[in-house]
Order: C-alpha cells, then sequence, then structure tokens
C-alpha cells in the first residue's frame, strides 16, 4: 500500500543476472508507450536497488488461466464474459500493433499473463519480451522468446516474429476461452458441447488464427471486425429473447385480464352494506 492509500502490486527478479536486468529495463521503456485501458499500467520502477522492481496497478482477480482451466470454481466465467475478454485481449493487440506510437509485437500472450480486475476486465501484462518495431519491419531473433503451446510454428523455423505470431497466440487463448482445455495436454475431455451461432464464429477464427502458414491468418483488425460481428450477434440474440419473454408475460396478463369478468370479480356477489357505518 502505497501513502495514499492506493494497493499495488510490486513486481522483482528472481534472479540477478544481465539479461533480466535487461527484460527489467525493457518491460519499463515499452510500458512507458502505452496507455490502454486493458494492458496493466506501470506506476513505477526502481532499478537503484540489487534486484530491480516494478511497480503495477494491482488487478485483483487473478489470471484469465485460472477460471477457463477451473481452478476458481466460485465464479464460473460465462460465454458473454468470456466473449468480452476475447474482445478486450483483442482490442489491447490491436491497439499494440497498430494505434500505439511505435508498433509494439507482445512476444508471450497467453492466458496467465491476462489479468482480470474487480469488474472482470481484461489486462494484458508482462511485457518484459516485448520489442518495440518499426513499421513493416519483421523482427528477428536468435533466442526463443515465449511459452510452449502459445508459439507460432512458424517462429521456430525463421525466427521471425511478426504480427502474424501474436495471433497465432492469441488463438490458443480463443481455443481455450471456447473449450476450458490447456494449451498444452495429455488429456482432452470427451463429452459433447453445446454448440450456438456465435460460438461456431469464435471457433472459426480460432482456427483461422491458428494456421500453419502464417499468411493465411487473419490480421489483429481482422480479427476485431469478426469479434466486433459476433458481439452484435450476441446483442441481438438477448434483445430477441428479452422481446420473446415480455411478449409472453404480456399476454399472461392480456389472458388474466380477460378471464377477471367472470373468474374473479361478479357483480352479483357484492354485498349491499355500506362501507361505513353511520
Amino acid at each position: 500500500m502505497l501513502v495514499d492509500g492506493r494497493i499495488v502490486a510490486v513486481k522483482k527478479s528472481k534472479v540477478i543476472d544481465k539479461g533480466k536486468l535487461g527484460e527489467f529495463i525493457n518491460e519499463v521503456v515499452i510500458l512507458s508507450q502505452i496507455n490502454h485501458r486493458n494492458v496493466v499500467k506501470l506506476i513505477g520502477c526502481c532499478l537503484e536497488t540489487e534486484v530491480p522492481l516494478l511497480v503495477y496497478e494491482y488487478v485483483p482477480n487473478g489470471t484469465l488461466f485460472q477460471y477457463v482451466n477451473g481452478q476458481v470454481e466460485e465464479i464460473p466465467l460465462t460465454w458473454d464474459m468470456r466473449l468480452r475478454i476475447a474482445t478486450e485481449v483483442e482490442g489491447a493487440l490491436f491497439y499494440l500493433h497498430s494505434a500505439a506510437s511505435t508498433p509494439i509485437f507482445h512476444r508471450d500472450i497467453k492466458s496467465t499473463n491476462i489479468l482480470l480486475d474487480d469488474k472482470f476486465r481484461a489486462k494484458v501484462s508482462d511485457f518484459g519480451t516485448s520489442r518495440s518495431i518499426v513499421v513493416d519491419q519483421t523482427y528477428l531473433t536468435t533466442r526463443v522468446h515465449g511459452t510452449f503451446g502459445y508459439l507460432d510454428p512458424e517462429y521456430f523455423q525463421s525466427s521471425q516474429f511478426t504480427e502474424k505470431s501474436n495471433v497465432y497466440s492469441f488463438g490458443v487463448v480463443l481455443a481455450e476461452l471456447l473449450t476450458g482445455e490447456k494449451a498444452i495436454s495429455s488429456t482432452r475431455a470427451q463429452e459433447p458441447r453445446s454448440k450456438k451461432e456465435e460460438i461456431i464464429a469464435v471457433a472459426n477464427l480460432a482456427k483461422r488464427c491458428l494456421k500453419l502458414n502464417g499468411k493465411k491468418r487473419p490480421t489483429m483488425r481482422e480479427v476485431t471486425i469478426e469479434l466486433q460481428s459476433v458481439q452484435m450477434l450476441q446483442k441481438s440474440a438477448n434483445l430477441q429473447q428479452n422481446y420473446e419473454e415480455v411478449e409472453y408475460v404480456g399476454a399472461e396478463v392480456y389472458e388474466l385480464w380477460d378471464a377477471a369478468p367472470t373468474s374473479i370479480v361478479s357483480t352479483s356477489s357484492i354485498n349491499a352494506q355500506p362501507l361505513l357505518s353511520s
């Protein structure tokens, strides 16, 4: 807790080495360029201590991984919540790719790096291995960064990290939101799952994001457009359901009113006694 009463989260390196220090400094540089509601906010840093420290806004509800894999059973993620979280993460990535002052590639997108705040809004975190890039320039690296299961298969072959590499990782997160399965699992649930039109649309989008050939994957802008379409479909379905419920209740009321003169009130049964005695 800071002196002004704010609760914050402090991140420090477990191992003191130049590589880790470099990642910390890089995270400061990257986050100083970012201002987005779905990206965790950096409040301050201290690089003069023996172990470098980064101070972030506190995001209280843990990671998306904990919820999609059933580690937190008290608050199950509804379909509406899953779709909203997917849209928020996609919006943050689209901002990093195209709306930030300098395009930024987050090289470790995964459900454990997506935090949930007090209203279960998504916050993308952990920018230690991210890189700012020059527009239209592919980032080349000789060291593999990221997490197995989320990494673009093309990255292993070419050592080229592109926007489509982020799209692949996002596709894995989408698949997690849809199925509740881990990115890497030796056992898969075999029970049938119900499919609604919007769920199938998101599943098809995840499938396209996971194409082995990066050129066949959509851009984050295309992902944005498709997810917004699914959201509109969901809102339309909810409005239709609410309309049908109101119409049904209205019909019941009319039926009750039509029956009232014969079943509830009868003029012949009214007592002729005065309401108030004199």
